[in-house]
């Protein structure tokens, strides 16, 4: 405590000794002084981020790969090589329910999904019904991830418009990964 003392004289001291004897007042020119009321409407159209999601699966594995994108078109890529066997209806919830989880850690309140499986983005809408026993869990669990935003809409891409989540899953898939045992 005694050296804040001391450093805080020692810049005081110096300030007196040095004053500064030509200073003017900074002039501030407003240069939209027309301008007296911002809308409502412009606030909160800049805060809707995108999340664009994967999964791939092949005979090396299974990855996933989902690309959350802030309103100011910073991207954060996550991808995930799964170390356990699954369908291709699962591979492509995991993604999905992936890119929530992280939007929600990140706080983001509205957000825009999209992707190349039909059966979730139909499924999530209440288009399709979840008939498969082993898909059910895992609809329960991305609806209540759901209820966590303010806003949220899904939309479904065709498999000719591949994204970055794409790209992310399959090379997450390629990786050669050894597994750490601790000791």
């Amino acid at each position: 405590m005694i050296r804040k003392v001391i450093k805080g004289s020692v810049i005081t001291d110096l300030l007196v000794k040095n004053p500064i004897d030509d200073y003017e007042v900074l002039d501030f020119e407003f240069l939209d002084e027309h301008i007296n009321v911002i809308s409502e409407e412009t606030e909160g159209q800049n805060d809707v981020w995108k999340v664009h999601f994967d999964g791939a699966i092949n005979l090396s594995g299974n990855g996933i790969g989902a690309v959350p994108v802030s309103p100011d078109r910073k991207y954060f890529p996550v991808a995930v090589k799964l170390r356990f066997e699954c369908t291709n209806n699962v591979i492509e919830y995991e993604p999905c329910m992936s890119s929530l989880q992280a939007a929600i850690e990140m706080k983001v309140k509205k957000l825009e999904v999209y992707g190349d499986s039909a059966l979730i983005i139909y499924q999530v809408k209440g288009e399709w019904q979840t008939k498969d026993p082993k898909l059910v869990p895992y609809q329960k669990y991305l609806l209540e991830l759901i209820k966590k935003f303010k806003e949220i809409s899904f939309t479904h891409l065709g498999h000719d418009k591949k994204y970055f989540a794409d790209v992310l899953a399959t090379l997450v898939v390629m990786t050669q990964m050894e597994e750490r045992q601790e000791v």
